[in-house]
């Protein structure tokens, strides 16, 4: 979304860009996307295996039940975080990626260990999602962010919407887990301050998430009244995510996990777009 948005304040200031221009941005985006993401989740795999293993709703995951081994996991590990940041290459002459990509990586691994610290592990990862429209921006208007770096406030709003919203449903998810936490001195917000208390705090970020992305049409003139009214959906789904679930009934975690916040991300996506392409 955050690089649709740029890609159209790109292509306003410069209309001339060649066709094979946006093909290696869209490839690069992707691609950066899909190794991240496979980089991370193989190494919090990799890192949790002993956790996963004692904890009886993980413990069917495949390192515990020894249907990959510990070295095919460290190859994926390896192999994709190569390729991410062989990927950023693709962005050159914009340096911005290439030189951005260590960090981006250190901090996307790092969140495998922040439960082990942290009660705000939740906050880890939702600034671990929080970097794609950052990233996403950058690497389609680096050479503007660099020139004036107040361009790239669109993606920063965007971003602490999607690190609030992912630190509230991770926050939910999270739940399930408090007394096994509890007894293996894992942090969690649910684990510190109860299942009650971690619901609580989950609105909080979700209340955020709402008011950052309604602030978004204010900080570019591409993003408008669908925006606004997709937000509005975004509240009420918010709602019903939070109606599923409570201190007394974890049932239903799942479906506001993943069926709720699937729709979510849709829904935004379909207002962006609305307001880039039909307004």
């Amino acid at each position: 979304m955050s690089g649709m948005i740029a890609g159209h304040l790109d292509l306003a200031d410069n209309p001339h860009l060649s066709s094979l221009h946006w093909l290696k941005l869209a490839v690069g985006i992707a691609v950066c996307m899909a190794t991240a993401r496979t980089a991370a989740m193989a190494f919090n795999r990799l890192v949790d295996r002993e956790i996963d293993a004692r904890n009886p709703r993980t413990a069917n995951r495949h390192l515990p039940k020894g249907l990959l081994s510990v070295s095919d996991v460290q190859k994926l590990v390896y192999l994709s975080s190569v390729l991410f940041v062989a990927s950023t290459l693709l962005f050159l002459p914009n340096w911005l990626p290439v030189a951005l990509s260590l960090p981006v990586l250190a901090w996307l691994l790092g969140y495998s260990y922040a439960k082990r610290f942290t009660p705000f592990a939740h906050v880890w990862l939702g600034a671990a999602l929080g970097l794609t429209p950052l990233a996403a921006w950058i690497a389609v208007r680096g050479s503007a962010v660099l020139d004036n770096p107040s361009d790239i406030v669109p993606a920063f709003v965007l971003a602490i919407a999607v690190t609030a919203w992912v630190a509230g449903f991770d926050t939910i998810y999270a739940c399930q887990d408090a007394v096994f936490d509890t007894n293996e001195n894992l942090q969690s917000l649910p684990s510190r301050f109860g299942i009650k208390g971690a619901l609580y705090i989950s609105g909080l970020f979700h209340f955020l998430a709402v008011a950052s992305l309604l602030a978004l049409p204010q900080t570019t003139p591409l993003v408008g009244n669908y925006t606004t009214w997709t937000v509005c959906g975004i509240a009420v789904l918010l709602i019903v995510e939070h109606l599923l679930v409570s201190s007394r009934d974890l049932s239903r975690v799942n479906q506001a996990f993943f069926t709720v916040n699937a729709v979510i991300g849709l829904v935004l996506l379909a207002g962006i777009s609305a307001d880039l392409w039909l307004a």
